[in-house]
């Protein structure tokens, strides 16, 4: 490996190396996730201006739904706030190998990318696998977007500055939503931003990331072989675009994307895999790679200092995608 692990992610393993995901691959679906808030929930969140939970209608039940609204007085009007003083939005699914992860798992996360971003954020509580395996996560992921794009002005948001992003199973929605979005002429969505995304499933395709970090770094393989098996019931679904996007045959006319990988994350090389296969048809991607960080280090903001500084990076990448669409670009 070019890069060696970053200290700081070395001692987060090595404190809770009997209790971190790659261990628990073999517990029960509902220790797994309470193991899985013990991780993420404790991490501090930062103040924003209004946090709202309620729910929108969905293709087969309610889909559960957080907003999280900028402080006004701190938002760059140049930037973000439109001639109305709405902000853009942005449409968050979150991760856990579409089995584990909530609503609060990542509120530090959506706390943060409001703040640096000045965006409102709209995080997402779609089903899980298995109790609702595949399509359901991405029925009611799409379902919100739509809901979102429809009734932004509602809550205080721009209609017509939309962005997606997903981290991790989360990052796999956000690509899906965005193709789904193009092939049903759906919501206007002028950036997707995935955070080191599931693309593919390993009985696939196979990458060397797999072999040389896919254990012992938080994120095992082991692991996602059980998300698999959660999330497709019916295994002609492997073969589903809408489950794993690195399979498809055209990938034009997708919005713009960063996407983000981390250097000791088995899946890494999908991820760059992907970067590759937009870019091979035409659409543009900003390329953010961490070195020396694990899967998922993102949400570790109390922990890991690169945490904070690719949450400005990925921010930043967000306004330069709203400017360019509202014509402010070159």
């Amino acid at each position: 490996m070019a890069t060696d692990l970053d200290p700081q992610a070395k001692a987060v393993l090595d404190e809770r190396s009997d209790e971190t995901v790659p261990r628990s691959h073999t517990l029960s679906v509902a220790t797994y996730r309470e193991r899985f808030r013990d991780l993420f929930a404790h991490q501090s969140n930062e103040p924003v201006g209004r946090i709202q939970d309620f729910a929108i209608p969905g293709p087969d039940s309610d889909v559960p739904i957080r907003t999280y609204h900028p402080d006004r007085d701190q938002i760059d009007g140049e930037k973000q706030l439109d001639g109305e003083g709405q902000p853009p939005v942005v449409v968050f699914f979150h991760g856990g190998g579409w089995v584990l992860g909530d609503l609060d798992c990542f509120d530090n996360l959506c706390t943060r990318v409001t703040n640096e971003s000045g965006c409102i954020v709209v995080s997402v509580g779609y089903r899980r696998a298995p109790e609702h395996p595949f399509p359901a996560a991405v029925t009611d992921c799409y379902a919100a977007t739509e809901w979102v794009a429809e009734n932004a002005a509602d809550f205080g948001g721009d209609p017509d500055r939309l962005a997606v992003v997903g981290n991790s199973a989360g990052g796999t929605l956000a690509t899906v939503v965005s193709l789904m979005a193009r092939d049903r002429d759906g919501p206007d969505i002028d950036q997707q931003v995935l955070l080191y995304p599931v693309v593919n499933a390993e009985r696939l395709r196979t990458f060397e990331s797999y072999e040389t970090v896919g254990s012992g770094y938080w994120l095992t393989m082991g692991s996602m072989r059980l998300f698999y098996e959660a999330y497709i019931e019916d295994p002609v679904d492997y073969r589903n675009v809408y489950a794993f996007p690195l399979q498809a045959d055209d990938l034009s006319g997708l919005p713009p994307a960063t996407i983000l990988t981390a250097g000791y994350d088995p899946l890494r090389d999908e991820g760059s895999a992907y970067a590759d296969a937009l870019e091979a048809d035409g659409v543009p991607v900003v390329r953010r790679h961490y070195g020396g960080q694990i899967h998922d280090f993102l949400s570790l903001t109390d922990d890991l200092d690169a945490a904070e500084g690719a949450i400005a990076t990925i921010a930043d990448d967000l306004t330069d995608a709203f400017t360019a669409a509202s014509g402010g670009g070159e």
